[in-house]
């Protein structure tokens, strides 16, 4: 008897001792035991509680005395354990709102000042005639609102206009372009990489995507500009957006009360931006807003100069060429990461941390004219259009 009351006291002390392991596991490898000193809110702490009530549950259900007297005390016990468990993966992503706690609609730039062929636009233009002209046969265009610029400007100096139709080159934006390159309405569309949820879609669909890396860009961060916060660290982007850090004072603007951390539409550009940044640390759901009045139906442009008792305590992202070009907001700014300004010079040599590059995507392997249209983006005449829109080239 007493070797077996052994073995099962061995085993209770197992049982314990591989809870704690798994959650203390958990808390570093989702940065809680690192981040700790950062946490600031009652959003971020919630999931560090949960694995000590789901450690402490098991626990306590491995050395509890089994008896009438203590029978509701383990039922008890199992449902909390139970619970905290289950809960944890909607902690980590603060995920206790039934409704969107604001609008991701918005405003959005005139686009059709960069329309192909329109007298007086604002398309990029070579200084020397193009290698390459069609004559026909164009390969029908689409992507993201930050790259038709870009896309613009190409047709604009690769199809002929006498044979051009305006149906060659059609904007809708990233989600809907690439549900338009999947279905095989689109010969080529450009946008910055898939989000994991589009390539599933695409392999559902029996598509292969091919990315075509042809130029650079900078996924950037933004403030208010009276924001004393000149830039942040990796590491804090990381805190914020996975809901660890939500006050300015953790950051150091002691008055800058919470961070307001705005967030785009799932399957957006920017919004796959920050899914990449964010790697495997998943991002924490949009947080109510303190005022409703907040959201409005602003675009994130517009939304990151929002004032709130006496001072600007938003904080969104966005594409350089975007928020420095297309859509500027003279109220905000585009912060330093890591000490490193989003400067075209440190994109080029790729010293920013966030320097990305954006795709030209087919639908399978490219062919005919898509094929001779892409050479051609990557050949130094089109890679001085690309600078010339305002992007970096890829070398």
């Amino acid at each position: 008897m007493k070797a077996k009351k052994i073995v099962i006291n061995i085993a209770r002390a197992a049982v314990c001792a591989g809870a704690a392991a798994l959650g203390f596991y958990l808390l570093w490898r989702y940065e809680y035991i690192t981040q700790a000193p950062q946490i600031d809110n009652i959003v971020g702490a919630i999931p560090i509680a949960l694995i000590i009530l789901a450690v402490a549950g098991t626990c306590l259900l491995a050395w509890i005395k089994y008896d009438k007297k203590r029978a509701a005390l383990a039922v008890a016990t199992a449902v909390i354990t139970a619970l905290s468990a289950a809960l944890f993966p909607n902690a980590l992503r603060g995920n206790w709102w039934i409704k969107s706690p604001y609008d991701t609609r918005g405003d959005s730039p005139d686009i059709t000042a960069y329309q192909p062929f329109k007298e007086g636009n604002k398309t990029a233009k070579l200084d020397e005639v193009s290698a390459l002209k069609l004559s026909g046969d164009f390969p029908v265009m689409d992507g993201a609102l930050a790259l038709y610029p870009v896309y613009a400007a190409i047709a604009e100096t690769v199809y002929d206009k006498g044979a051009f139709t305006p149906e060659s080159v059609a904007f809708t934006n990233t989600l809907r372009a690439y549900e338009a390159i999947i279905a095989g309405e689109r010969d080529v569309i450009f946008v910055a990489s898939a989000s994991a949820k589009q390539r599933e879609a695409a392999e559902k669909a029996g598509a292969e995507l091919v990315f075509t890396p042809i130029g650079k860009e900078a996924f950037v961060f933004l403030a208010g500009a009276e924001n004393p916060i000149e830039g942040l660290s990796y590491t804090q982007i990381r805190n914020i957006y996975s809901g660890k850090t939500a006050k300015w004072r953790t950051l150091g603007w002691k008055d800058g009360g919470d961070i307001i951390a705005f967030q785009r539409p799932e399957g957006s550009g920017s919004q796959t931006g920050l899914q990449s940044v964010m790697g495997d640390m998943p991002v924490v759901s949009p947080q109510p807003l303190p005022d409703k009045s907040l959201a409005g139906s602003n675009s994130l442009m517009k939304q990151i100069s929002v004032r709130y008792k006496g001072v600007q305590p938003a904080l969104g992202y966005s594409y350089r060429y975007f928020a420095n070009t297309m859509f500027p907001n003279p109220e905000a700014k585009m912060l330093k990461i890591n000490g490193v300004a989003p400067s075209a010079e440190n994109i080029a040599n790729g010293s920013y941390p966030f320097t990305v590059n954006f795709y030209a995507v087919t639908n399978g392997k490219p062919e005919g004219n898509t094929k001779l249209l892409i050479d051609w983006i990557l050949s130094p005449q089109g890679q001085r259009l690309i600078e010339k829109c305002g992007y970096s080239p890829l070398n």
